[in-house]
């Protein structure tokens, strides 16, 4: 199949709600990564996981990836070369690949992911900022040269492989996701995408509360908190205001500072 016709079908896949870029509230392997207004419900949505309590992954590697890689290391959804873009897909001028195979070691350390995450993120001249360690998965915030929060990744704890974070970093980054070069304006400031992140979590029975916004390219990352403690996170659309929680990450376990 063409590139661009595979483009077209992973954006079929992750349709959004409103038309804003993400999944409808299911995905394959068993995992949901809902994306919805602040309202409690939107026109052809669906009910996200409780924030705090994550679905019990059914995909491979606990969770790693919803279904998007083949067996052979390569992007079942994407097509190509393993892991890459693509100019056919993304236009000229997206730099470096989305994906980074696995050497085959397990991370285990914040340390140890912070090193896989390094080499993804040179490929993109960039550097790596927070890390944080999940049950399911390592994740790891990346930084232009000047700081400046460019995207954010996955490591996968079975084999060091390194993944673009799917959900908002993949559909919404207007800088290094599938939105690369996009002029969408944003119109939501940071005390409006808590406030958003907030009324969603009360509208959907949480009584979790939401963090600083942390500002990427096209959306707003948040941590979600109990007692003033970690225990996720989400993101707000910085142009729809639109609300995606991160529920492929399990429970929380522990952070690396910048």
């Amino acid at each position: 199949m063409h590139v661009a016709a595979m483009a077209a079908l992973a954006l079929a896949g992750a349709v959004a709600i409103g038309g804003c870029g993400g999944y409808d509230g299911t995905s394959a392997g068993g995992i949901h990564a809902p994306a919805v207004s602040a309202r409690p419900m939107a026109p052809g949505g669906s009910t996200p996981p409780t924030p705090g309590n994550p679905p019990t992954p059914t995909g491979p590697t606990s969770g790693w990836g919803p279904g998007m890689w083949s067996d052979n290391g390569g992007s079942s959804m994407m097509g190509g070369a393993p892991g890459s873009w693509g100019p056919g897909m993304m236009g000229a001028g997206m730099r470096g690949n989305w994906w980074l195979a696995g050497n085959g070691n397990r991370v285990r350390t914040l340390d140890q992911a912070r090193q896989r995450a390094t080499v993804f993120a040179d490929r993109l001249g960039l550097k790596v900022g927070e890390i944080m360690q999940f049950s399911r998965n390592f994740y790891a915030e990346l930084q232009t040269p000047q700081g400046r929060l460019a995207t954010e990744v996955l490591v996968n704890p079975a084999d060091g492989a390194v993944q673009i974070e799917y959900g908002p970093a993949m559909m919404w980054n207007t800088d290094y996701g599938m939105r690369y070069g996009s002029r969408s304006t944003a119109r939501i400031p940071a005390a409006q995408a808590r406030t958003l992140a907030q009324q969603w979590l009360h509208d959907h029975g949480s009584t979790l509360t939401a963090g600083d916004p942390e500002p990427y390219p096209g959306y707003y990352t948040l941590h979600t908190l109990r007692s003033g403690k970690i225990t996720g996170m989400l993101s707000v659309n910085s142009s729809t205001g639109q609300v995606w929680y991160h529920s492929w990450h399990g429970t929380y376990i522990a952070t690396s500072p910048r």
